[in-house]
C-alpha cells in the first residue's frame, strides 16, 4: 500500500497488475492496470487516461504527489515532520 504522508490518498498495488486508489471516503475512486519496469511506473485507469511515476526507495513519485510505502521509515520519518 502506497500513502500520502496525510492519508488521504491510498493507493494498492495489486501482484496481479491491477490498482486501487482511494480518497478521502471515496473507496475505489480509481482502477486500473499498472506496470512497473525498474523505477518507472506506468498506469492506464478503467477509463483510458494514462500516468506515470518514479520509485526512490519507498517513495513513489505520482501525479504530483508523494507517496510513501505504508509503514516503511520514510513514511514514518515524514509523518513526524508534519
Amino acid at each position: 500500500m502506497w500513502v500520502t504522508a496525510d492519508g488521504h490518498i491510498r493507493q494498492e498495488l495489486l501482484a496481479n497488475g491491477r490498482y486501487d486508489e482511494a480518497r478521502g471516503d471515496r473507496e475505489s475512486a480509481y482502477t486500473g492496470s499498472h506496470q512497473v519496469s525498474g523505477t518507472r511506473i506506468e498506469y492506464v485507469d478503467d477509463t483510458g487516461f494514462s500516468a506515470d511515476g518514479t520509485f526512490d526507495g519507498d517513495v513513489l513519485h505520482h501525479g504530483g504527489h508523494l507517496f510513501y510505502r505504508e509503514g516503511s521509515e520514510a513514511h514514518q520519518q515524514h509523518r513526524e515532520r508534519r
